[in-house]
């Protein structure tokens, strides 16, 4: 009943619009209405007023259809990463570890603020996001663009929240007539990685109507952690032996002496002869990085129809229709089941039981059963709405009206976790039947039973058992979006100078979603992440004016001098209303010469999962302070006076629930018990300014030369975090915080039991730098056309308040694993990060070559003596004490095209030409992704690809 209000709302919009448009026509003179028929005018991306000038105010970033083809890119998301200003999203194919149905998208964050604070727009409209306020680029076909426009600036008084990093704006094909069929396949030097993609374009075009249909179908290959050596181990090939998880070979805790003992290979697990004690040395280890996936599998289906219907001269019916499917497919190691993250034990009476009449602790992991997960994720996206133009005081008006639904559905489901009260009955108390080893009860052998010699090694459980205690889980995830939304705008009245413009609009916009987790998940009955399922709804209403006003043109000093100002008023049915306004100007002061700048207000809403997910487990890396070897105990009394007084031991020593001994490195190690994470219905938006500053000069003694240079300053509070473990514990023992000391718990002896990290409004981002670049189209030559672009950003802060009496922490230069909890993913702050490409044509020969720059970055060091080339410098609030320089990178591509003459274009091409390598950054392991310590923004092969293009 909603989206049939909400649809016939919009008709009779388009209709009183229109009826409006009629009486003004018929009111002014016959001379003007030629002049309504003007196609001149464009919408800029940042403003809803159609101009003639496509430089603005303020900073846009575009790259039309041949820039998108010359990077050998398939997908929006990488052809995105390829910006200077781009950072790691938030969730990438390369977070093993990462759980939930976004897994597997392909998301984009713009200026190091997260994806979450990056929006995404389809032809100027929202496109779909998902619970957790991501919206992924890969439901995009990039068949279908015809230009990506890339607002570096905030833009919450024109499109509303989440406008805070940037806008993305992906503009498709307007007319296109005939058929086009691109097949593309590309693959890793390692003969891995591969990807299969192939997508067919139609369009007809008549006097009045314009249709265009699109289908494309992506496979790309998972990559495995083992087939490469800077991938095969956790932390890296020079530390082969450290980092190493639990083996599958069995491991108890002698009753007697409460030393662990590991299973001799090949012996007998009922016998304590055959066991030896375990001291964590590398023969005892086993390496689990061998067993995952470093990048997830793909296949992604896309349909895609637009269709636009001129039904009078000034009168046009528009709508467009998107399916898209995706699969994903990763694979964790076998869980690491024990006594301590389960309450498993073996039971007196067991057979197999190496200490028989006792209650036996172990561990072991199950190698046997990988743990898989697959993610089916469905989007379905239709907008219908009408726009036109007509006359009115003079000028040319333009108005839109569009109603847009979107809905996502994802299933994920995931194998290789186990049935705790199965396999505590599979532990359990044995008999002997039919001369055979059976579980005791005859109820539990009825019901399928199998007793379970859980310490016999690989290969010894029968696939009975397995069969009995696994337990395959499904959850489900839907997302639904209703929004109507009208604008308007034309010219108000003429100055010496031009015209003044105004745009106006109103939004209404209803969010809802939903997630249900297994049940048995959910009960926290398997081994599997326990959460709580997630219901909820908001409602918004928006209203926005914008105004632009030309001060003075054609005078000394001021060729053109203007000002723009927006204003947004939004009502959330959860938080109550905001209004976010935007100052701009543009000054000319002569022809080659454009000064132009902004000062923004934006926010960012709470999600749904913000608001309304239940509470969720992590079993997370992190350093606890009062490790007496490693934390900031051991070099400060001060700390160690707390840690003290909260009853640790002196000699207290963090265990890694991965070896089951103490931790050997300051970067800590993963708790043995889950730490809670959990939404919270009292969260208020995040708000930002944003200051920007710049010029773009285009000297007229050299045609086709831009020099563009922006300055800009994004500062955000009331960050909406969850608040790493590190991060609570260094403001309990660190800063003194006693709020965050009531957000965990210690056993006697001084091990964390539980921690708690939901979602508060907490904490400071500052971050400032500038953007260059430079563009040159050079005059043609009898050896062809030749054109240089230039694109740069360089970083001079990255600082973060975590929260109430923490430091300022500057991260520009360091690589940071999600800086103090408020922005999530692996993030290189790179000081100077650039682009240049160089790309020629010649009849029917074309190419291009194309350098990224990344400058080089701060890292922990490996410990305090193991490379640590910069032993004594204080990095506060990021890796402690000492550092490692890692250098600068460049990676080279390059691309040849040839066009047949049957109009079909061959491309081959070759991504990271030299095959170069990127340094290991030890504080990738921190954010406990499941990754070897690889920088997720570096190539990790050469990528070679092949593609053909034909037009009919």
């Amino acid at each position: 009943m909603k989206q049939k209000t909400l649809l016939a709302t919009a008709i009779a919009a388009a209709l009183l619009l229109q009826t409006w448009s009629i009486a003004a026509q018929d009111a002014a003179p016959a001379a003007d209405q030629s002049k309504a028929k003007s196609l001149d005018t464009v919408t800029v991306t940042g403003s809803r007023i159609r101009s003639v000038d496509v430089e603005t105010s303020q900073p846009i970033f575009t790259m039309d259809r041949q820039a998108i083809q010359a990077t050998g890119l398939t997908n929006v998301n990488d052809i995105l990463a390829r910006m200077p200003s781009a950072g790691t999203p938030d969730l990438t194919p390369q977070d093993t570890l990462a759980s939930g149905t976004d897994v597997g998208g392909r998301y984009v964050n713009i200026r190091n603020l997260g994806s979450t604070r990056t929006l995404v727009l389809v032809n100027g409209r929202r496109w779909s996001t998902t619970l957790g306020g991501l919206t992924d680029l890969s439901t995009i076909p990039t068949s279908m663009i015809e230009r990506i426009e890339v607002l570096k600036d905030g833009a919450s008084s024109v499109y509303g929240a989440d406008a805070i990093g940037g806008v993305v704006n992906i503009i498709t094909r307007d007319r296109f007539e005939g058929s086009e069929v691109n097949a593309y396949y590309g693959q890793n030097e390692k003969g891995d990685g591969q990807q299969k993609n192939i997508d067919f374009t139609w369009g007809h075009n008549t006097g009045k109507n314009s249709l265009i249909l699109g289908a494309s179908y992506q496979d790309t290959k998972p990559m495995w952690n083992r087939d490469r050596e800077e991938t095969r181990y956790a932390n890296s090939p020079r530390h082969i032996d450290d980092s190493l998880g639990g083996g599958p070979w069995g491991r108890v805790t002698n009753p007697a002496d409460g030393q662990d003992y590991i299973l001799n290979r090949g012996g007998n697990s009922a016998n304590f002869a055959d066991y030896h004690p375990f001291t964590g040395a590398p023969s005892d280890l086993y390496n689990t990085q061998g067993d995952m996936t470093f990048r997830a599998g793909t296949k992604l289906k896309n349909l895609f129809l637009q269709d636009r219907y001129k039904l009078t001269d000034n009168i046009t019916l528009r709508g467009s229709a998107s399916y898209s499917v995706r699969d994903t497919s990763s694979q964790l190691s076998g869980y690491p089941l024990q006594t301590g993250n389960t309450g498993l034990t073996i039971d007196p009476n067991n057979a197999y039981n190496p200490f028989p009449g006792e209650q036996t602790s172990f561990y072991r992991r199950t190698i046997e059963q990988p743990r898989v997960t697959w993610a089916k994720s469905k989007l379905a996206h239709v907008d219908i709405g009408a726009e036109g133009f007509f006359n009115f005081l003079g000028h040319e008006w333009n108005w839109d009206a569009t109603y847009t639904y979107s809905q996502t559905k994802a299933r994920q489901v995931s194998s290789g976790n186990f049935y705790l009260p199965n396999a505590q009955k599979a532990l359990g108390p044995t008999t002997i039947v039919d001369g055979q080893v059976a579980c005791a009860s005859a109820a539990d052998r009825a019901a399928g039973c199998v007793p379970w010699n859980i310490l016999a090694g690989p290969g010894g459980t029968p696939a009975s058992v397995w069969n009995y205690i696994n337990y395959t889980g499904t959850a489900r995830q839907v997302s639904k979006t209703d929004d109507f939304s009208a604008n308007l705008t034309g010219g108000l009245f003429d100055l010496p100078a031009g015209t003044v413009s105004i745009a106006g609009g109103i939004e209404h916009r209803g969010e809802k979603g939903s997630f249900r987790p297994d049940p048995m998940d959910s009960a926290g009955l398997t081994t599997n992440l326990a959460s709580d399922p997630t219901s909820g709804s908001y409602v918004v209403n928006e209203a926005y004016l914008e105004l632009d006003v030309p001060l003075l043109r054609d005078l000394p000093g001021a060729q053109e001098l203007g000002v723009n100002v927006a204003s947004r008023y939004s009502h959330y049915s959860n938080f109550g209303s905001t209004t976010n306004n935007k100052y701009s100007f543009r000054w000319r002061p002569f022809e080659d010469l454009l000064v132009r700048g902004t000062y923004a207000e934006g926010f960012r809403a709470p999600t749904i999962n913000d608001l309304y997910a239940g509470s969720g487990q992590s079993f997370e890396t992190f350093l606890d302070p009062c490790d007496s070897v490693y934390g900031a105990r051991a070099g400060n009394a001060t700390v160690a006076a707390r840690c003290a007084a909260a009853g640790v031991p002196a000699n207290y020593r963090q265990i890694d629930n991965g070896t089951g001994q103490p931790i050997t490195n300051n970067t800590g190690g993963q708790t043995a018990t889950p730490f809670i994470s959990g939404s919270n219905a009292n969260l208020k938006p995040e708000t930002s300014i944003t200051r920007t500053l710049g010029f773009v000069y285009s000297p007229h003694y050299v045609s086709g030369l831009d020099f563009t240079v922006d300055y800009y300053n994004i500062y955000v509070k009331n960050i909406i975090t969850s608040v790493t473990a590190s991060s609570i514990l260094n403001y309990c023992y660190l800063q003194n915080d006693t709020s965050f000391c009531d957000r965990f718990n210690r056993g006697a002896d001084g091990v964390i039991t539980n921690l708690n990290e939901s979602l508060s409004n907490l904490g400071t981002l500052k971050t400032e730098g500038y953007d260059v670049g430079i563009h040159y189209r050079l005059p043609q030559t009898r050896f062809g056309t030749f054109r240089i672009a230039s694109d740069s950003t360089y970083l001079t802060k990255y600082e973060t308040v975590s929260g109430p009496g923490a430091p300022a922490v500057n991260a520009v230069g360091f690589m940071s694993d999600g800086i103090g909890g408020l922005n999530a993913g692996i993030n290189g702050l790179y000081r100077l990060r650039s682009n240049m490409q160089l790309d020629w044509d010649y009849k029917e020969f074309g190419a291009s070559w194309t350098v990224r720059y990344f400058s080089g970055l701060k890292d922990s060091c490996y410990t305090a003596t193991v490379e640590c080339n910069m032993p004594d410098y204080v990095a506060p609030g990021l890796v402690g004490v000492g550092v490692s320089r890692k250098g600068s990178l460049a990676f080279n591509d390059a691309q040849f095209r040839y066009t047949a003459p049957w109009k079909g274009v061959f491309t081959v091409g070759v991504n990271n030409v030299f095959n170069k390598k990127g340094p290991y950054y030890y504080n990738v392991t921190n954010f406990g992704s499941g990754s070897p310590p690889y920088n997720p923004s570096f190539d990790i092969d050469r990528y070679f690809y092949v593609s053909y293009n034909q037009k009919f």
